[in-house]
């Protein structure tokens, strides 16, 4: 008889000792009781017998996780402090069913490169892992097509990631133009059924590059050689929502130190990290001719004369206009005239929004809705009004001036599957829209060829946000949105903003923002620094508090020079999903002496997040 340790996959347990007659590798699949049910689970290692009592592996399965993927596993588990397990549960394991290995094409078309971009792909190639830091439409996807092709000949496999609103069938169709079958894309949204033919066309050797989110970072790639990370800047490559709490774009970079592989990342608007931290090739300029002027506006957010007059001067030169507002409900609050109180979500602390349309309020974070009340609950008066405009009402403001014009919305309320991204963005790209008004979605990378005139609205309240990173990703957005205007020739970009000196600075000179940045982070933020947040929830509020307490005496122990309590008490957001919610952010740097500082926190009340990007 043979003893195993065997991990669960996404249970949060250490491993357990198993039994069986047969000789089975690590990483391994096999099912095996738990608490009654049989579940999956991964062979960690064999061991001596036992002095306790075992119970029987049932079944080996017919899949393992190969070695990169071990490897990652292995680092997720230690360095955002979860349990092997629930690490495992993140990767899509190999099969060991024997497929017909797939012989297709291995010569590809090669892009047209400049001269500056030969010595760009010339650059990355030196170095196992590097950033191309270029300006909106300065050719970065060209040089990712070269570098791709020179893998994919070579017989590797390449990974292409970016955020999941960024995979539209118009990416998809170009890659698809340089390499064929060998394509494949990996989201959230694909059915079961086409994840299992992905998978299988991966096995085969026939998808050999996968463009995907960050999710696809955990495919069985065995002869992977090459990670782009497009618009390595944004926050999406960092799971917020779950469990472990990890940054793909991170742990790209992590692979490079364990196996022959490169990491190439590429922005407009690079991470003050990803800049200070990696060797960066500039380039500047576009690929296209294109000429762009900044208006600035410090009206009240919503339609000033500015606006009116730049929309009307766009319209009539039979061109099309993006208007960027970052928020999505029609009105952001309800406001008591009276006694300034705000209708807040009885299960959340946050004011919840104003949904003019369906005439509801709706809470961003949990989904409860509820009827508009008529009076205020805390003084009783009748004189309610909405507060701050949204991408609703702005719609409506903008169909009354300007009727002729044919106006959409495009943000998660309007664009809530795929075939609808694809269609709006298809009508958009065939002239049928004359304005397109929406959300941080019209940032991303979508190639706008007709727009004039980009307008940039609201944005005061993000710089002002209490978050250190508030001036990087506030203007980052700025400067994404203006990227969509004049991509063929003279473009306008309005800021309507109160902190007109901020923009002007910067609008058009990230490269000077971010030396300023430097300075400004320097020995107390990341990337100087280290952080970890500590948030506690339960529906007491007692027990959430008394728990943060504990915890920061226990903390005190390891007070000193290599670790910093920055500070502990409620939430940004104190009360979400029924839960008072309390905090403790601490800062060191040294990342072993955080990890003591976070396995000292360990509780099922507590979510530990290591590098944290989200502060409410």
């Amino acid at each position: 008889m043979r003893y195993y340790e065997v991990v669960f996959s996404g249970v949060n347990l250490a491993a357990l000792t198993y039994k069986s007659e047969l000789d089975i590798a690590p990483f391994r699949a096999v099912t095996a009781k738990l608490r009654g049910k049989s579940l999956v689970g991964f062979i960690l290692r064999e061991v001596d017998e036992p002095s306790f009592k075992t119970t029987l592996i049932d079944e080996i399965l017919p899949i393992k996780l190969n070695d990169i993927q071990v490897t990652l596993a292995k680092f997720i588990a230690y360095y955002y402090t979860c349990e092997l397990g629930v690490a495992i549960n993140l990767f899509e394991p190999q099969s060991l069913i024997d497929d017909e290995i797939y012989s297709g094409a291995t010569d590809f078309k090669a892009p047209n490169l400049s001269q500056k971009q030969l010595e760009a792909l010339n650059f990355i190639n030196e170095r196992k892992s590097s950033l191309i830091f270029g300006d909106t439409g300065s050719g970065k996807s060209e040089i990712y097509i070269a570098k791709i092709r020179e893998i994919l000949k070579a017989g590797g496999q390449a990974l292409f990631l970016m955020p999941e609103i960024s995979l539209t069938p118009q990416m998809q169709k170009r890659l698809e133009s340089f390499f064929g079958e060998a394509v494949a894309v990996w989201h959230s949204k694909i059915t079961p059924k086409k994840k299992e033919q992905i998978l299988k066309e991966i096995k085969s050797g026939k998808a050999r590059l996968i463009a995907g989110a960050r999710s696809a970072l955990f495919l069985p790639l065995e002869r992977l050689k090459l990670i782009i990370i497009d618009e390595e800047h944004d926050d999406s490559y960092k799971n917020t929502g779950s469990k472990p709490h990890y940054n793909a774009r991170d742990l790209a970079l992590y692979l490079t130190s364990k196996f022959d592989l490169q990491v190439v990342l590429g922005s407009a608007t690079p991470s003050l990290t990803s800049f200070y931290k990696q060797e960066h090739f500039r380039l500047k300029g576009t690929y296209f001719a294109s000429q762009k002027s900044y208006i600035f506006d410090e009206s009240e957010t919503g339609i000033s004369e500015i606006l009116k007059e730049q929309i009307a001067k766009t319209l009539e030169n039979k061109k099309q206009a993006v208007i960027c507002l970052p928020t999505r409900a029609n009105f952001k609050y309800l406001v008591c005239k009276n006694c300034g109180e705000t209708v807040k979500c009885p299960f959340c602390s946050i004011g919840m929004s104003y949904y003019k349309k369906q005439n509801v309020l709706k809470c961003q974070y949990c989904e409860h809705k509820m009827a508009v009340p008529k009076t205020c609950h805390q003084c009783g008066s009748e004189m309610i009004e909405a507060k701050k405009i949204g991408t609703s009402e702005l719609l409506e403001r903008l169909q009354a001036e300007f009727a002729n014009a044919r106006i959409a919305k495009f943000d998660r309320d309007e664009i809530t599957t795929q075939n609808k991204l694809v269609k709006a963005l298809k009508e958009f790209n065939d002239g049928k829209i004359d304005i397109l008004l929406g959300t941080q979605m019209l940032s991303k990378g979508h190639d706008y060829h007709n727009v004039e005139l980009a307008v940039i609205m609201g944005f005061d309240e993000l710089l002002n946000f209490p978050d250190f990173r508030a001036r990087e990703r506030t203007l980052a957005l700025a400067m994404q949105v203006a990227g969509r205007a004049g991509r063929n020739g003279a473009g306008r970009v309005i800021i309507q903003s109160k902190q007109r000196e901020f923009f002007e600075s910067y609008i058009s000179d990230y490269d000077a923002f971010l030396k300023e940045e430097i300075g400004y982070r320097e020995g107390l933020y990341p990337p100087f620094t280290r952080l970890l947040r500590v948030v506690v929830s339960h529906k007491d509020e007692s027990m959430a508090k008394g728990t943060m307490n504990e915890f920061a005496q226990r903390l005190e122990s390891l007070k000193g020079d290599e670790l910093e309590i920055v500070g502990y008490g409620k939430c940004q957001i104190e009360y979400l999903g029924g839960k008072f919610r309390y905090e403790i952010l601490l800062r060191s740097n040294s990342h072993a002496m955080l990890l003591k500082a976070a396995n000292l926190c360990k509780s099922e009340l507590s979510d530990i997040d290591i590098d944290p990007v989200n502060f409410s």
